[in-house]
This record gives structure tokens, C-alpha cells and sequence, in this order.
């Protein structure tokens, strides 16, 4: 089984630093060029600066982001921006934002998970990595040797015990607050109380862990863990700090979990009508509901969401500006199932596994998702603008996999197709950060 681990943090001094919102940062795969530029622009001490690091036309192997990440971490700890905890804690983490006009708080806990290869005990991913990502983070954690951000991670707690222990130890508490760049309200509290740990620790221990977001971070500290190992001689003390990966915990019943869709623009798909379309889908779908003009989107959508059903997908045909709401037919869930048979039936009833492998791949006869490069988009008012710039010829209203089709997924070994789920809100990277030398 998984265990977790109270340790101490790395955290910014911010008698140094002035407020925290002007040092964190997003995680670094969501940050774009600009986005870095504003980071940069901040604060000479935002952590944007570790974990993604501007390139240079000068870089070469002994200068490059990574090294120049190492420098200035050791900088900050030096000039005292960033200090080392007391002692082991636990961090309460919790986000304050707003969704459909509502404020929903998501809560959860930072600690150190124990590493473990998938398959060899209770920690499950749910999707797809690439190795130039783990490469690029397993330089950034060599060089640092520090866990610059966390692993995202679902927990089973249908009775909330471990996050009632915790909201009753900071009850009284200040927290640490920080607004990021989407107005959404982060707050942290230090845990350091060895009783309230104790429970904590004891109350995950038989529990499993499905990894929500940051797949490359956890596989990264896989790898990191094996390299330092060698210099043990190829085993590493249970202790050891690289034994163990920073970590976020969320209850899978949380009522502030949300998974967002990810919505498909294709800019290389073919240039289809209405008919055209549903002629290529053939029997494998039947046509439900039909409307024009690319904002029908929202009508759409609404149709989608309501109903929850992952068979139901609507696209769009730029050739007659139309929207298609269809349904899978029986007849296409043997064809799915016809060319997909290394994947369980739970998979092949996925929104987005019947999207691109049976619609696109199969019947439409694209190119897989990572040579067509399609757009990914959250919110359909994203969809329309896209729509409305004439660059697409197809897009797809798809229904996000549930923290239902995960745990049902992972446990059976399945790894969904990349962009199956959204958690938002994104964790911050720069609240806490955690050694592994």
C-alpha cells in the first residue's frame, strides 16, 4: 500500500519576497510564452525561475535552464528567500473559486507519497505519458534535486475522515493566502502538531492513490529515485527523501472536485458537410439533433451536460456552418470494440476514446490525435471564438471521463487517451516545495 510522509518544506521567506501571489506560478506545462514573460515580470523571486526557466540562444550542456534553475535555487536558500521548515508537516491546501457563477473550495493536503512503479502497488495513473516531458523534468529534479511541484492525487474517503482531522487542526489557524493569475484564492496552513500526522498518516495507509494530474512528475520521480539508488549500490534507505514525491491529496468525494471537458478543434480534418458526415459515420451513430451557426455550440452543450451520456458527441462541419448532435448505435460499439480490442469495454465507452479512435481515426480515416494536432479548448465560449476564425473545418463537444470512469479504469490497468480529463482548478507550483538529496 502507498504511504505518505510528513517532511520539510522548502518555503519562501515573505519578509524576503513581499506577497506570495507574486512568487507562485501555475504548473509549467500550462504556461505559455506570454504567461512566462508576466511571471518573469512579477517578481525577481517568482518560482517561474525553477520551474521553467527561460532558454537562451547561448545555452549549451554546462548552461541551460536547468543549470541556471540549480543556481538560483541554491541562491535563494543562501540569501535566506527561501527557508527550510522547522521540523516535518503536513500542508492543509485548499481553493477558493468560481464555476457557473458559484464559489466551490476544493480541499486537501500536501505530503510526501512513497514511490512506487505502476503495477507494483496501489498508486494508478489514468493516462498517457511521453518521455521528452520526464526527460525535460528528471534534468530540472537532477540539477535542483528538489520537488518543484506537486503530483495531483485522488484518494477513497466517501466518510471525509482525513480532511476532518485536518480542517479541526487549523481551525484556529491563519492561513498563508495567494491569488493566481485567474482570480482563483489559495490557501495553505502549516501542520506540524506529531499527533494530528500520526492520524493522518494512519487514516492513508490502506488507501489507494489515482494520480488526477502531473503523470510525468510521478514517473520522473520514479526515475529520479532508481538514479539515486545507484549511487547506493542500487538500493536506496526507506528513509530517503527521493523515497518520496511532494504530493496533493484530494477526496475522490470532495465536493469541490471538478473535472472540466476538453473540447476538440481540428484544423486538418476533412472539409465535410452535414451529409457527408453522416455518411462517413455510417451505422455507428444515429443523428439526433441538428443546428446552424457556429454559437449553437452553447444549446448544444447544454443538451450534452445534462444528459451525461459519454455515447452522445456533438460536431461541428465548417463546410455548411452546422452542429450534429449523435449517438452511438449498437452497431458502433462492435466497431469500437472491433478496432480497439486491446481495451476494456469501460474504455471504449469513453467520450473521448469513441472520438478519436472509431469517429476520427476509424471513420473519418485521420491521423492519430498527436499528428493531427487539434486545439484543446475547456469552455465552449473558447469553441466558438475558435469557430468564429475560420481556421477549423471540424470541432467535437465531447463529455469529460468522470472520477467514477478513473477509479474504474485504473484499477483495471486502463490508460485513458490524452486530454480525458481537466481538474481545475490547476495546483500552484511555489506554496511549498520539497528537498530529495
Amino acid at each position: 500500500m502507498p504511504s505518505i510522509q510528513a517532511f520539510r518544506g522548502l518555503r519562501y521567506d515573505l519578509g524576503h519576497v513581499g506577497a506570495l501571489s507574486d512568487v507562485i506560478a501555475p504548473p509549467y506545462d500550462v504556461i505559455d510564452e506570454q504567461l512566462q514573460d508576466e511571471l518573469y515580470a512579477k517578481s525577481e523571486y517568482n518560482c517561474v525561475r525553477l520551474i521553467l526557466n527561460k532558454m537562451l540562444p547561448t545555452d549549451d550542456e554546462a548552461n541551460n535552464r536547468y543549470t541556471r534553475a540549480a543556481k538560483i535555487l541554491k541562491a535563494w536558500k543562501e540569501e535566506g528567500v527561501l527557508a527550510l521548515e522547522s521540523q516535518p508537516a503536513i500542508y492543509v491546501y485548499t481553493q477558493e473559486y468560481e464555476y457557473n457563477g458559484k464559489k466551490i473550495l476544493r480541499k486537501g493536503f500536501m505530503a510526501g507519497l512513497q514511490v512506487q512503479r505502476f503495477g507494483e502497488g496501489m498508486v494508478f495513473p489514468h493516462e498517457m505519458t511521453h518521455a521528452a516531458a520526464k526527460a525535460d523534468r528528471l534534468m530540472l529534479t537532477t540539477t535542483t534535486k528538489t520537488n518543484l511541484s506537486q503530483i495531483f492525487g485522488l484518494y477513497p474517503d466517501p466518510k471525509n475522515e482525513v480532511q476532518a482531522v485536518l480542517d479541526k487542526a487549523v481551525a484556529a489557524m491563519p492561513p498563508l493566502e495567494a491569488t493566481d493569475h485567474l482570480g482563483v484564492v489559495h490557501r495553505m496552513w502549516v501542520v506540524t502538531d506529531g499527533e494530528v500526522i500520526a492520524k493522518v498518516v494512519a487514516l492513508m495507509g490502506d488507501k489507494p492513490v489515482f494520480i488526477a494530474d502531473g503523470h510525468h512528475r510521478y514517473e520522473t520521480a520514479c526515475n529520479y529515485r532508481d538514479h539515486v539508488a545507484q549511487t547506493y549500490g542500487g538500493s536506496l534507505p526507506a528513509d530517503h527523501p527521493a523515497q518520496f514525491v511532494l504530493s496533493m491529496f484530494v477526496a475522490m468525494d470532495d465536493p469541490g472536485l471538478l473535472v472540466l471537458p476538453t473540447h476538440r478543434l481540428f484544423p486538418n480534418a476533412p472539409e465535410f458537410d452535414q451529409a457527408e458526415l453522416l455518411n462517413a459515420l455510417g451505422d455507428c451513430f444515429t443523428l439526433e439533433e441538428t443546428l446552424d451557426g457556429t454559437d449553437s455550440c452553447f444549446t448544444m452543450w447544454e443538451d450534452l451536460e445534462t444528459g451525461g451520456d459519454q455515447s452522445r458527441i456533438a460536431l461541428y462541419t465548417k463546410k455548411d456552418d452546422k452542429w450534429s448532435l449523435v449517438k452511438l448505435t449498437d452497431a458502433g460499439k462492435a466497431k469500437i470494440a472491433a478496432v480497439t480490442p486491446d481495451h476494456n469495454e469501460d474504455w471504449q465507452a469513453l467520450g473521448v476514446s469513441i472520438l478519436h479512435k472509431l469517429i476520427c481515426e476509424t471513420l473519418l480515416k485521420m491521423p492519430p490525435a498527436a499528428e493531427v494536432k487539434p486545439t484543446y479548448v475547456h469552455l465552449v465560449s473558447e469553441v466558438d471564438d475558435g469557430l468564429k476564425t475560420g481556421k477549423y473545418p471540424m470541432a467535437a463537444l465531447v463529455m469529460p471521463a468522470t472520477v467514477d470512469n478513473i477509479k474504474t479504469l485504473c484499477i483495471a490497468g486502463e490508460r485513458m487517451p490524452q486530454k480525458s480529463t481537466y481538474f481545475y482548478p490547476k495546483l500552484l507550483s511555489g506554496l511549498v516545495f520539497k528537498p530529495v538529496e
